[in-house]
């Protein structure tokens, strides 16, 4: 495309030619998404392109004919997506009137248009002449329409869309502009046909950038527009609700239906509810770090019922199913933890899980997502955390989460000829996740096994073996043996016949039972034992001087500290561990 022959016709300043021109350009750029060639052509393109945008928004702010007022959205779409030659849309005058057809400008938004055009920084460049179209964008651009043209809407959303991901500027001068309080003026109007699904989808997007971008409009959106309410309704509306009880939800006209037996969502309805959903993990970051009040609980329980629904609920395929209740975790991690209750609240109804007389529907398919995630093996920082701490922090403060949990994870110990890392069941999986080279997938990984332990010691090891467990314990000062400081119910001792039977010859380090080795030391008199002690702590001091490695000893407290020199001297005068010593932690109780 002739960018020279382009801008020729719109500096004619005549809406015909321009229109002529700019439909010319959109056809052939409309699937432009890259911009670079070479050097000398792109930097003589990016001042074309500049100055064609200046050209643009000089249009935009006269009174045009619809289809050239279409043109020009559109162009200024296209050019937008160079993130080099944003300069013409950043002022705020220009984004004044991209907001002002997006149907989202507000006072503040004509209050610092015509400021802006007061001081000058809002002219652009016209060389037809059209001077009325230069001195005041917000006088020109018109009022928002009683029948608003949706094209208009939806392309002038989408520009603003584009320059908030590719400018600072541009996202300083739409939080100054207040933007966010056009969006959610509209937001409120959830149920209104008059918006199309582009409309409420671009709305949606650019409420996610702005609360992703800029954290003062995160803020503004939770506190002054509250945002939770306002979101809730909007997921509520998009879902299609209703309330049989104040915190269990039901689908509009299947009332009654099983979760498993509802439609899926269409896919407009699965994008509507994943832009809302991010949109509220953004707002709800930091809502489990803090304590809320009990109004705030309210609103928290009432979101909480929504994204159980949307946890049982279906998308049009497998994919996009599971990228669905992969957002709705997300944001379920970030509730307050004594909200997570909503979870296990619904009635047991026939087809339901049921465990101690509690719903565990939800639950259940938390793990099965989690499960998924972890057979994929892939991202596992990115894709299995937030549903494992989600269900770790659900067990640590539900004590029927919690046991259902272990049931379907530890369940009573019978195989005591594998190691614990050995197999395909869960517990296997995830004992073997306890030596990730990612220390966050290890960290977590131990921390959600340590809890259905009930963080005790002797249990974890048992399930786990010592050697899986000992990163978990000495990071918290256990390897000592005992228990953690959390509050915990007392129940029966679970062991099995086999365990039982066992649990003598198991090896607390690799947590199977293993055969019996010859003892190396067998025939020595004590003093070739003491000569290979010796000898021993000799090699440790030898490679701890030359920084080698760097021998630990365990401290009165249970935490590992250094060992010096005279340490490891001090070994010779110690007498040897006899081999069938029992461990503390063996006699300790074991309890489910």
């Amino acid at each position: 495309m002739d960018l020279q022959a382009v801008i020729a016709h719109m500096e004619t300043g005549e809406q015909d030619a321009a229109l002529a021109a700019l439909q010319g350009f959109n056809r052939e750029m409309s699937q432009c998404f890259t911009f670079r060639k070479a050097e000398e052509q792109d930097r003589q393109e990016e001042k074309l392109q500049k100055h064609l945008g200046e050209l643009v928004v000089g249009f935009l702010s006269r009174n045009l004919q619809p289809s050239c007022l279409l043109a020009c959205l559109e162009t200024v779409r296209i050019l937008s997506r160079d993130k080099r030659c944003l300069d013409p849309f950043i002022s705020r005058s220009a984004m004044s009137t991209l907001a002002t057809y997006a149907g989202i400008a507000t006072a503040q938004t004509a209050a610092a248009a015509a400021a802006d055009g007061q001081s000058g920084e809002g002219k652009m460049e016209d060389k037809g002449g059209d001077e009325e179209g230069k001195v005041d964008a917000e006088k020109e651009a018109p009022p928002p329409a009683e029948n608003p043209d949706l094209e208009v809407i939806v392309e002038a959303l989408k520009s603003i869309c584009n320059i908030l991901l590719h400018n600072e500027t541009g996202q300083a001068v739409a939080a100054e502009l207040q933007l966010i309080k056009g969006v959610a003026e509209r937001l409120k109007h959830c149920n209104d046909p008059t918006w199309s699904f582009e409309v409420r989808f671009f709305d949606l997007r650019l409420c996610f950038l702005l609360t992703a971008l800029r954290v003062d409009v995160r803020a503004q959106l939770a506190q002054e527009l509250h945002g939770i309410s306002l979101l809730g309704n909007q997921l509520d509306a998009t879902l299609g609700l209703c309330w049989p009880d104040p915190l269990e939800t039901a689908r509009v006209g299947l009332e009654g239906v099983p979760p498993e037996e509802l439609p899926p969502l269409s896919r407009q309805q699965t994008e509507l509810a994943m832009e809302i959903l991010k949109i509220l993990f953004n707002v709800t970051f930091d809502t489990n770090r803090r304590k809320v009040d009990e109004e705030e609980a309210a609103e928290y329980r009432h979101l909480g019922a929504i994204l159980r629904h949307c946890l049982m609920s279906q998308a049009e395929g497998e994919e996009r199913t599971e990228e669905f209740h992969s957002h709705t975790v997300n944001l379920l991690g970030n509730l307050p933890l004594p909200c997570l209750d909503v979870l296990l609240m619904p009635k047991v109804q026939q087809g339901s899980i049921e465990y101690m007389g509690v719903n565990m529907d939800a639950v259940n398919m938390l793990l099965d997502f989690m499960e998924k995630r972890l057979d994929r093996g892939h991202k596992l920082k990115e894709t299995l955390l937030p549903s494992l701490n989600l269900l770790t922090e659900s067990a640590r403060i539900h004590r029927e989460t919690r046991k259902f949990l272990r049931s379907k994870v530890l369940p009573p110990l019978r195989d005591v000829k594998n190691r614990p890392e050995v197999g395909n069941a869960l517990r296997n999986k995830i004992v073997r996740l306890m030596t990730h080279i990612d220390t966050d997938v290890k960290d977590c990984a131990a921390e959600f096994l340590f809890v259905l332990c009930k963080e005790s010691v002797s249990r974890f090891i048992k399930y786990t073996g010592y050697g899986n467990a000992a990163g978990l314990l000495a990071a918290r000062g256990l390897l000592r043996g005992g228990r953690d400081s959390g509050i915990y119910s007392e129940d029966e001792d679970s062991e099995t016949e086999e365990y039982r039977e066992a649990k003598a010859h198991i090896n607390p380090v690799t947590g199977v039972v293993e055969e019996d080795q010859p003892n190396p030391m067998e025939g020595m008199s004590e003093e070739q034992k003491e000569y290979e002690a010796m000898k021993l702590v000799s090699m440790f001091n030898k490679l701890s001087r030359v920084n080698l490695i760097q021998p630990m000893q365990l401290s009165m407290d249970g935490t590992m500290r250094e060992m010096t020199s005279e340490d490891l001297q001090n070994l010779s005068h110690n007498p040897l561990p006899q081999p069938d010593e029992r461990r503390d932690g063996d006699s300790e109780e074991e309890e489910q």
